[in-house]
């Protein structure tokens, strides 16, 4: 028995053996075979290239990211440092409606204040087109209650189910009624996966910024705004968009591997630098009673518009006020002829204003004495301006109280056209100011040896071969606060002037042509309406027929103005006002009783309201006065 099963044994344990190589060796065989399939993708793989670039390319590209660092926009301020324009810091809300969950929708639109049914119609209009972006909600304030209703939403965890489009298994009868459109059977089901605790997904609060202006309207033609790309479009938002807007900045960051470290390394490239804060001359609190006051007699008065500008003796504008004007924090109507600066834009013929400046001129060349016993011939006619009938003889006083045409252009005729030309073009007009240049406009004065004998005449009081701009005619009587100079204008803080101040008039003609302005403000002179109680005023009103369509108005369509300075000796403020044709206008001792509008009752009024509310709210006059 036994040497049987030794026998059996020495048959079978030789072929077991044999067997366990086989198997051993064909495991072996089929490892290398793996390995050597693994070798061959990862060789390959490590060498192809996708898209021009090697696995090791795209890692290093995907590790590498190129930052945009946006710079904030500078302020603008005032000369006090009030601010007049800054950048709130707001939040918008950014849905990704590809990521919101259809659970959340309806707390969702609680949060927002939204019917739940228009939440989801244009989530599901959004992620039809596949678009990730919605901006649901803009200019959201830090104080906004939506932002703590929005915290608690995303810590709220409620059961979300995924879903999954299965393919609708269709007979060839129902396939063929489909394609004929006789029959609309679904070719897709929505088969729910599974449904688990989660919080809202594809909410972001993101940070944002708005231009914001304290002063509203008040400033707005001045100050422009900006655009939906919040660059500045007009204005001193425009004129120094490169200054205020700064310059983005940009950093590289890459992920850098040594022997020793692996690391992420950032670079850069462009250095951001923050916009410029704009310091402006304007003192906000007079731009403030100026605009005002314009406001109310623009509508008052029902005229189209109405200007003004306020200097002080250095020539810093303290005031640019321009009416109609929008709100430029609503963006929901924008009009462009309400962010047009019509002190600066608008050309025009300044009629009686320019009279001081004749008698300066004639006083300057001895033509005039200007004392009360010299008389002037207003009797006969000099071209086409007639005696009014009313006086034979006038004072240089008289002719101004009473803007008397006949009687300045009787001085004028004792004037050369050069030394008027040169006269005017000392005194700016005809060239740029330099505030805003791009809006300006230098009006005209047209060389004298273009002249006929007319024009010199006309441009005694205004008109003829010249046009000014507000600016400009205000500029001009700075010439009775500097003792017969004029400066240039400056709007900007801390920027220097290219132009030199120049000597125009001598300063013994400044005091006496002054002293007679003053009269044109007593009860005796057109200016009347601009006596401010209490305080020395001086000044000129000035009344011109508007052109329209090529040729002067005779209907009624009359620019009126008023320039004036105050107190006369050493003046503080300088202002000169124009309303565009002005309707509605009353005489003083009726004020039910309807009169043709001239400077005398309109523009006139509104320096008196103006200026007597600055005045009233600066010591320093109050004090000078009393001395």
């Amino acid at each position: 028995m036994n040497g049987k099963i030794s026998t059996i044994s020495k048959v079978l344990i030789p072929g077991r053996v044999q067997n366990y190589w086989r198997r051993q060796g064909a495991v072996k065989y089929f490892f290398v075979f793996l390995f050597g399939i693994f070798s061959y993708q990862t060789t390959s793989i490590s060498q192809s290239n996708v898209i021009g670039l090697s696995i090791q390319d795209r890692a290093y590209h995907q590790a590498t990211s190129l930052e945009t660092k946006i710079a904030q926009r500078g302020d603008i301020l005032d000369r006090n440092g009030h601010i007049l324009a800054s950048n709130l810091l707001l939040k918008r809300l950014n849905l990704d409606p590809t990521l919101i969950q259809v659970e959340f929708i309806p707390k969702l639109a609680r949060v927002l204040d939204m019917k739940v049914q228009t939440l989801s119609k244009l989530l599901a209009s959004k992620r039809k087109i596949g678009s990730r972006y919605l901006i649901i909600k803009k200019n959201i304030t830090l104080t906004d209650p939506i932002i703590n209703k929005l915290k608690q939403l995303k810590l709220m965890r409620i059961s979300v189910c995924t879903r999954k489009k299965m393919a609708n298994k269709l007979s060839f009868i129902e396939r063929t009624l489909n394609t004929l459109n006789l029959q609309k059977t679904k070719t897709t089901y929505a088969l729910i996966k599974q449904c688990k605790k989660a919080r809202i997904a594809g909410v972001a609060l993101q940070q944002d910024t708005k231009r914001y202006y304290p002063k509203s309207a008040s400033l707005a033609p001045l100050l422009g705004r900006v655009n939906a790309n919040k660059k500045g479009t007009s204005g001193i938002e425009g004129e120094f968009e490169n200054s205020l807007a700064g310059h983005d900045g940009q950093s590289l960051t890459n992920f850098k591997v040594n022997i020793n470290e692996a690391y992420f390394n950032s670079k850069t490239i462009t250095q951001r630098q923050q916009g410029q804060n704009i310091v402006l001359t304007i003192d906000a609190d007079i731009q403030y009673h100026a605009y005002e006051t314009i406001k109310k007699s623009v509508r008052k008065h029902e005229a189209d518009s109405g200007s003004a500008i306020i200097l002080a003796p250095n020539g810093e504008v303290l005031a640019m006020v321009n009416y109609p004007a929008d709100n430029p924090n609503d963006n929901s109507t924008y009009n462009a002829e309400h962010y047009r600066n019509r002190v600066l834009s608008d050309k025009v013929e300044p009629g009686s204003t320019m009279k001081p400046f004749t008698m300066l001129l004639a006083l300057d060349k001895n033509q005039i004495t200007a004392t009360e016993d010299e008389l002037i011939d207003v009797s006969k006619r000099i071209g086409h301006i007639k005696p009014d009938g009313k006086y034979k003889q006038m004072t240089i006083k008289k002719i101004l109280q009473k803007s008397h045409n006949l009687g300045t252009v009787n001085v004028s005729e004792r004037l050369k056209p050069e030394a008027m030309y040169n006269t005017w073009n000392k005194l700016g007009f005809g060239h740029q100011l330099g505030l805003i240049p791009s809006i300006e406009n230098s009006g005209s004065l047209r060389h004298f040896s273009s002249w006929a004998l007319s024009d010199k005449r006309t441009l005694s009081f205004g008109h003829g071969p010249m046009e000014t701009n507000l600016a400009q005619l205000a500029r001009a009587y700075l010439v009775f606060a500097n003792e017969g100079a004029i400066p240039p204008l400056k709007l900007v803080k801390n920027t220097s002037t290219y132009e030199d101040t120049i000597q125009v008039f001598n300063k013994q003609s400044i005091i006496k042509i002054a002293r007679l302005l003053s009269a044109v403000t007593s009860n005796q002179g057109s200016g009347y309406r601009a006596q401010i109680k209490g305080y020395n005023v001086a000044g000129k009103t000035g009344t011109a027929e508007m052109v329209v369509n090529g040729s002067y108005n005779k209907k009624g369509a009359k620019r009126t103005f008023f320039t004036g300075f105050v107190p006369v000796k050493k003046p503080k403020y300088i202002m000169a006002v124009r309303l565009d044709y002005p309707k509605k206008c009353y005489t003083s001792w009726n004020p039910n009783l309807r009169s043709k509008c001239e400077g005398s009752n309109s523009a006139a009024m509104v320096f008196k309201e103006a200026m007597g509310h600055i005045l009233s709210n600066d010591a320093s006059i109050k004090l000078s006065m009393e001395n």
